[in-house]
């Protein structure tokens, strides 16, 4: 009798990196972070880049490697987003930096995750700690956008940045969860958890677990389900009766694409625009339709009524398809 994957525990964590070397698609940054470990020494870090790309990871994977077995008590992690006042600072960061390591380790490590949610004043008072402190403290701190960092922070960083993972990391790394936890997953369901990851681990592999509690074979449906996200061939269906005249036909789709996939006005306007490059259009037509998608993006951002203005966006793919009849 087949497995049927286990919801009891995350996924993400459990299949999380233990050792550099392990890292997924971030070579040119775990080969420099081992020389830190090999020469047992480290200066302040950033580590900037998107969501999912291996930040968390390392900065635990160099923690275990350059501490060993008193890797937690030398090992503090922050989230700058829950706590990001200048308390937060002049507390619970002061109070761990203060204190010597642990197990003859020469410095301690505290791990700030989206440093760049800190407020400016928290920022000022982080980098003062982190000049009293830098004899028995290093520190990592990981955002999304360096350039929300201080420059006077920056400087005293080595600053580190990662890229968004290809599709052959994602892939394999997926097929090697889906071996491990025996879950029966087709190739082009596979290919449809690389596609709606956009580079992102963490998403790949969280809607891999979502659709594997359903405890059947996982075929492409299944993914673009339980992912919250619109299939391809939907979307086109309403850009095609669009184009074609049929404002109803389209309207219709639409309604029953975002109540079959649960989708926001932003979710779906993000699909339509990643679909418009696959469009026959002219170059011309494809820069007139992105320019008023955006502007009709920003009225729902601001608050106005998402039908209404994705109503508005259908009708000006009916004008542009009516102008090639």
């Amino acid at each position: 009798m087949r497995k049927v994957a286990s919801v009891n525990e995350i996924w993400t964590e459990k299949y999380r990196p233990k050792k550099l070397d392990d890292v997924v698609g971030q070579k040119h940054v775990s080969e420099r972070l081992k020389a830190y470990v090999a020469s047992r020494n480290m200066p302040h870090l950033m580590f900037s880049g998107p969501a999912g790309t291996g930040k968390t990871t390392c900065s635990l994977a160099l923690a275990r490697e350059m501490f060993g077995g008193e890797w937690k008590g030398n090992f503090i992690e922050l989230n700058a987003s829950d706590e990001r006042g200048i308390d937060v600072v002049r507390g619970k960061i002061k109070e761990f930096a203060r204190t010597a390591p642990l197990g003859g380790a020469e410095f301690k490590i505290i791990f700030m995750d989206e440093a760049d949610a800190l407020t400016s004043d928290a920022q000022a008072a982080l980098r003062r700690t982190m000049e009293k402190y830098s004899g028995i403290c290093r520190f990592i701190l990981s955002c999304n956008y360096s350039s929300k960092i201080i420059d006077p922070i920056q400087s005293r960083c080595a600053v580190f940045r990662f890229k968004p993972l290809t599709s052959e990391d994602i892939g394999g790394y997926l097929r090697k969860i889906a071996d491990a936890e025996k879950v029966d997953i087709d190739e082009e369901a596979l290919k449809g958890l690389v596609i709606i990851s956009r580079g992102d681990m963490r998403r790949a592999v969280n809607s891999l677990q979502v659709a594997a509690s359903l405890g059947k074979k996982i075929d492409l449906d299944t993914v673009y389900q339980t992912a919250g996200i619109a299939s391809p061939k939907a979307i086109s269906g309403i850009l095609d009766a669009a184009l074609k005249g049929d404002f109803i036909k389209s309207r219709d789709l639409l309604d029953s694409t975002m109540i079959d996939f649960g989708l926001s006005g932003q979710d779906i306007i993000r699909q339509m625009h990643s679909a418009y490059f696959d469009l026959s259009l002219t170059d011309s037509e494809k820069v007139r339709l992105i320019d008023k998608t955006g502007e009709i993006e920003f009225r729902i951002v601001e608050g106005s009524n998402e039908k209404i203005q994705l109503e508005a966006l259908l009708a000006y793919l009916v004008m542009i398809g009516g102008s090639k009849r």
